[in-house]
Order: structure tokens, then sequence, then C-alpha cells
């Protein structure tokens, strides 16, 4: 882990709430959507395959753990889970809480409108929600 370095353009979108076991979570800044971002904090990886098997079960896990969490302290009714990595080649997982009737709903949230950021107030206590209900989890 000492040799990771997050990619600079999940570092300009984002907001840091901290690390798990394997990964570094983030808040996308676009408060349309309760929807994080978590890196395996390893150099060099753009596959999930590329991780090691231990590191595959161990994502896994924290994956599911993060969405429950996501939907529980925010009530949405469904989370979408995706790794796209055409922008930014960095292994990132997206959790994203969605609702029927939000700006995008049906469809994907990439390219839907623009982003607003979060106000800091917002922000704060999203971070502070999942903080602890993740320390809770663990």
């Amino acid at each position: 882990m000492a040799d990771f370095k997050l990619d600079s353009r999940l570092s300009a979108d984002t907001i840091a709430i901290g690390d798990s076991g394997l990964c570094r979570l983030l808040l996308m800044d676009d408060s349309r959507f309760p929807w994080l971002i978590m890196v395996p904090r390893r150099f060099d990886i753009t596959e999930v395959h590329e991780l090691t098997p231990l590191d595959q079960t161990v994502l896994t896990f924290e994956i599911a753990q993060v969405s429950e969490i996501l939907k529980d302290i925010t009530g949405c009714k469904k989370i979408n889970i995706g790794a796209l990595g055409n922008m930014v080649p960095q292994l990132h997982i997206h959790i994203i809480g969605r609702n029927e009737g939000d700006i995008a709903w049906p469809g994907p949230v990439w390219g839907a409108g623009k982003s607003v950021p979060y106000d800091e107030k917002t922000m704060r206590t999203f971070i502070e929600r999942f903080s602890s209900a993740l320390q809770q989890a663990s």
C-alpha cells in the first residue's frame, strides 16, 4: 500500500472519506446522488483480476458492506455498482444510490446533467453518518 497513489482525476472529483481494510473511500462531489467510489490501495492495478485472490475476496466483502451502509443511511431504493475505468484506468468501483424519479432514472448517472457540488454542511453530515455506520459495522 506504500506505493498507492490516487489518480488525479479521482482526486479532483471526490472528497476523501477514509480507508477501509483494502480501499480508499471517496464521496463523489455531486449532491444529486449518494455516490461513493472505492479504490483498492494497490499500485498500478486497472482490473479486478489483477488483484490477488485474497484482495478480490476482500474487495467483494467491502463492496457489499459499503453498499448496505449507503442504502441504510440514505434510504435509496436501488444500489448501482460499476467498475468502468474507461476515463480513469486506475481500478475504482462506483457505488451509487438510486431512486425512481432521480434526475437520471432509469438510465446511468454519467452524462445526466451538470453535477451539483455538496455544500460544506451536507457533505460533512453525510461523511459523519457514513463513517459512523462503517465503524459500527467493522
